[in-house]
C-alpha cells in the first residue's frame, strides 16, 4: 500500500543531526496521521526560513515578539508531541500498512529525518523501506500533466502529503482531455 507524506525539518549543517518539525502521512486507504515535535519550537523560531514558512502552520502562540509557545487551544496541539511519542505513533502508522510504499516530493531529505527516527537506516523497524520514492521523477517523466495547485497551507506537512497523493493520482490516472478537470485547470 502506497503512503505519501511530507517532512518539515531543521537542518542545521553536517555536525548536528537533522531536527524533525512535523510528519504528515496519508495512506491510500485514507487513514491519516500527522504530527509535531514538540521539541523542536526553539530551533525553528532561531531559523529564518522556517520562522517565517513553517511556523504559521503550526499551532504556536506568540506572546511578544520574543516569546513564543505551543498554544493549547489551537485545534492541532494534539499533534505536539515529545520526540518518544512522535517515533511510537510514526512506527505505528507505518507498520500497520502490508507491502508499505512511501512518495514524497523531493522526498531525499524526508526520507533521512523518517530514518533518524529510528536511529541509522539499518535499523529501520521491519516493514518500514529503506528508499523512498520520489514523485519528481514521476513529474519530469510526464510533463504533460497538469498537477494539482500548491495548497492554500504550504510548508504543512499533512497539507503537503495531500497534495503529493493528489499529484501522484494525477499523474497516474490523468484527466483524458475531453472531460472536466477536477482540478479547476483550463487546457
Amino acid at each position: 500500500m502506497k503512503c505519501f507524506y511530507d517532512s518539515e525539518f531543521v537542518e542545521r549543517g553536517p555536525q548536528i543531526p537533522i531536527q524533525p518539525i512535523s510528519f504528515g502521512f496519508i495512506r491510500e486507504d485514507g487513514q491519516e496521521l500527522y504530527v509535531i515535535n514538540a521539541d523542536s519550537l526553539s530551533n525553528l523560531m532561531r531559523h529564518p526560513w522556517l520562522s517565517v514558512n513553517v511556523r504559521p502552520t503550526l499551532p504556536i502562540r506568540e506572546d511578544n515578539q520574543f516569546i513564543f509557545e505551543w498554544d493549547q487551544s489551537h485545534e492541532e496541539y494534539p499533534a505536539v508531541l515529545a520526540l518518544d511519542n512522535l517515533v511510537q505513533q510514526i512506527h505505528k502508522f507505518l507498520t500497520d500498512i502490508p507491502d508499505l510504499e512511501l512518495w514524497a516530493y523531493y522526498g531525499a531529505y524526508d526520507h533521512v529525518v523518517l530514518c533518524q527516527l529510528f536511529g541509522s537506516m539499518a535499523e529501520l523497524p521491519p516493514g518500514i523501506p529503506m528508499f523512498t520514492h520520489d514523485l519528481q521523477q514521476l513529474i519530469e517523466q510526464h510533463p504533460e500533466i497538469k498537477l494539482p495547485p500548491d495548497t492554500e497551507n504550504i510548508h504543512h506537512a499533512l497539507a503537503d502529503a495531500r497534495w503529493v497523493r493528489d499529484a501522484y493520482n494525477q499523474i497516474m490516472s490523468p484527466v483524458p482531455k475531453d472531460e472536466p478537470n477536477p482540478y479547476g485547470f483550463i487546457d
